[in-house]
Formats: C-alpha cells, structure tokens, sequence
C-alpha cells in the first residue's frame, strides 16, 4: 500500500517536471509559427545545435554542469526555507577563486587542477556563509542581501579583470589572460568535455539526494524549513543549519563557478555566473524541490541555451529566442 503511494507521488512529480516544459514547446512552437517558420525543424535545429556533433554534445554537457551544481545547493537551501538568491554570486567567487590558484601557482596539473577546484569551493562557502549571516545575526532577508552580494561578486569581478589581474597593455572587459594549460580541467580530444566536472556534477546530485532522503540532518533541515519558530523549541540549533545550508549551497555553486573558470572560459570573464544561478532557481521549482528531477530538467535547459543558438544561424530568427523558450 505505501508502495502504491509512493508510485503515484513519482507519477505526479514527473507530471509536475514536465508539464510545464510541454507547455513551454507548445509555446514556443506558436512563436516560430508567428514568424513565418516552421516549428518542428526549429526544433530539430534545436537538437541539432547541441546534440549534433562530439563538440556541440560536449558544450551541452558544460553548460549542464555548473547549471545542475548550482540547482542541487539550492534544493538545499529551500528545504530549509531559505531563498538564496546570492547564488549568483557564490559562483562567481568560486571562478575567482580558481582564478586566483590558476593564475598565481605553479604546479603540475595533478596539484594544480584539484587546488582550483578546493579554492573554488571555499570561495563560494565564505560568500554564501556572508549572506548566512545576514540572514541569521543581522535578520537582513536572504533575498536582499544575497542580491546585494551579487551585485559586490560582479563588482569584484570586473575590478579584477580591468585592474589587478588586467591583460598587459589592453583595456578590456572581456576577461584576463587565458590560464597556463596545467590549470585546466582535463578534457577529451579537442572539445570542452570534462570526465571529471562531470563525475563531480553527479556525486554532487547523489549526495543531497541522500542527504535530504536518507539523513537526520536533511530531515532537521527540513523540520526548520517548514516552522524554524517550533524547530528551535523543539532543541534544534536554527541558526546553525540555516548557516549549514547555505554552507552546502555555496560549495556547489563555488565548485560551478571553478568548473566554469578553468573548464569551460579558460579564464575569469565579468559573467563567469552565466546565469545559472537564477536559472537554477527555476530549475528546483519545476523539480519540486526534489533533487532527483535536478539533473535531467537540467538538461533540457542546457539543450536550448545551447542549441537556440542555431535558430538565429539558420533561419535567421532572432536570438532571443531561446531565451523567452527558457
């Protein structure tokens, strides 16, 4: 019997996931019709665009990457009824931390590589531990000051590339100079594809996956999520698991921004965040909060950014396409 109703809440939490990206491409579907082009080979281009070729699949799978990371810390942070919308900038710290280990340390790649990603993640920790504070000492709404964080993550960035960390003799924003090879992450063959990001990005999921369904801790965080008033009553420490989840969140998101520095830019740009910090937001809500729906809505975002790329190369529609799908 309560099997029975466990199938029926995972039929129900797979038609909560999908509907609305059905909707979505029924949507879509009207807009590349209201332009005078044809809906199914915008989709196929779609597919086509990130899936058609080892180098696209590969970028596909790069933007997969730091938008699940971010999108499984989060799912940590709701269930502790925390909106952490400093996500942002907790990747952008980390690509600034892994700036820092690629561009000032000489070392094999053996070192190097795994110190960029530590110092990636401990970046990302100490900014969303920032908000965490705000939030549990200061009583500043999360939403507030992590979108103030945000703001002091790009502001950081940008000093960084046109000031201390500026490309000799060029006054650019577009990025410091590219990292020495030994900093970045190793790929296959000639495309962006990372064994090893990707490993990382599945562990990440399967840890809060077992965290939040197979542990005290996730059920205390949840239990503080739900009613933080009675939690406390009841002898759990609130501020110290508030703090706790946005510890998680911004080691997943500092490791995204680490993974985008050193295996996807090859540098730190001004955008290193991409975005994916509020897209992962939706990505949760459209997973139910549940992080085993994370990964594949993951992807089918990941899809699109990549592959809307082809509506504006091939049928010339505008690029903003894509991003009214998403």
């Amino acid at each position: 019997m309560a099997r029975s109703g466990e199938d029926a809440a995972g039929v129900r939490g797979a038609a909560i996931a999908l509907i609305p990206m059905l909707v979505a491409l029924g949507v879509a579907a009207l807009l590349v019709l209201l332009v005078g082009e044809n809906p199914i080979e915008a989709f196929q281009l779609i597919l086509k665009g990130s899936l058609g070729s080892s180098a696209k699949l590969s970028d596909t799978i790069m933007v997969w990457v730091p938008l699940t990371l971010a999108a499984a810390g989060l799912v940590v942070t709701f269930a502790a009824g925390l909106w952490n919308i400093g996500v942002e900038g907790q990747i952008a710290l980390g690509a600034i931390g892994a700036a820092l280990i690629a561009r000032e340390v000489a070392a094999p790649p053996i070192v190097l590589v795994p110190l960029t990603l530590i110092f990636g993640v401990l970046f990302g920790i100490i900014w969303a531990l920032f908000a965490g504070a705000l939030k549990t000492y200061g009583k500043v709404n999360e939403i507030f000051g992590g979108l103030g964080l945000d703001f002091v993550a790009t502001g950081l960035t940008i000093y960084l590339i046109i000031g201390p960390w500026a490309r000799p003799g060029i006054a650019s924003t577009s990025g410091t100079e590219p990292f020495p090879e030994d900093a970045w992450l190793p790929a296959l063959g000639d495309t962006r594809f990372s064994p090893l990001a990707v490993g990382l990005t599945i562990a990440a999921v399967i840890g809060v996956w077992i965290l939040m369904r197979g542990t005290r801790y996730g059920l205390k965080l949840k239990a503080v999520g739900a009613n933080s008033h009675s939690s406390y009553l009841l002898g759990i420490p609130t501020s110290r698991y508030m703090l706790g989840a946005f510890a998680i969140c911004g080691a997943l998101a500092g490791l995204a921004g680490a993974i985008q520095a050193t295996g996807f830019h090859y540098k730190l740009v001004p955008s290193s965040s991409g975005g994916y910090g509020f897209l992962g937001i939706l990505v949760v809500l459209l997973a139910g909060f549940r992080a085993a729906w994370v990964a594949p809505i993951s992807a089918f975002f990941a899809i699109v950014a990549v592959g809307s790329i082809s509506l504006t190369l091939r049928l010339d529609v505008d690029s903003a396409l894509g991003a009214v799908l998403t």
